[in-house]
């Protein structure tokens, strides 16, 4: 059986509405959270396994600009997804549903999280 439908393939000319973005960049923040876990744990680890340890991941989150810079990614992702986490679980529980309602929430989202990124980026700097 055939479609008789248009079929556009050509993802440059896909237009996602606020809503659409704000998901799929709540999930990209969850598969980097997801690998940021690796640097985590090996910083926790090596923090916990000796004093001198614990100095090399202090200074190197005092004094390394690649430390510092995925400290605040990692710390920029957890407060996106975190916040994209809320609002999918108000959805959840089927409040502001509408097409209305969704984009609010998305425009909540985004401003919510760029300033809990600005703050953990003054955190971390």
């Amino acid at each position: 059986m055939k479609s008789k439908r248009p079929v556009n393939l050509d993802l440059n000319t896909i237009h996602f509405p606020l809503p659409a973005l704000t998901s799929i960049t709540h999930r990209i923040t969850g598969v980097i959270l997801f690998i940021g876990l690796i640097f985590a744990f090996w910083a926790l680890d090596a923090s916990l396994s000796s004093e001198e340890g614990f100095e090399a991941v202090r200074d190197a989150l005092a004094h390394n600009f690649f430390a510092k810079l995925v400290a605040w990614g990692l710390l920029s992702a957890l407060a996106y997804h975190f916040v994209a986490g809320i609002k999918h679980f108000i959805m959840d529980a089927n409040i502001g549903v509408t097409i209305e309602g969704a984009v609010k929430k998305a425009q909540i989202t985004i401003v919510v999280s760029v300033v809990l990124i600005i703050l953990a980026g003054v955190w971390v700097w």
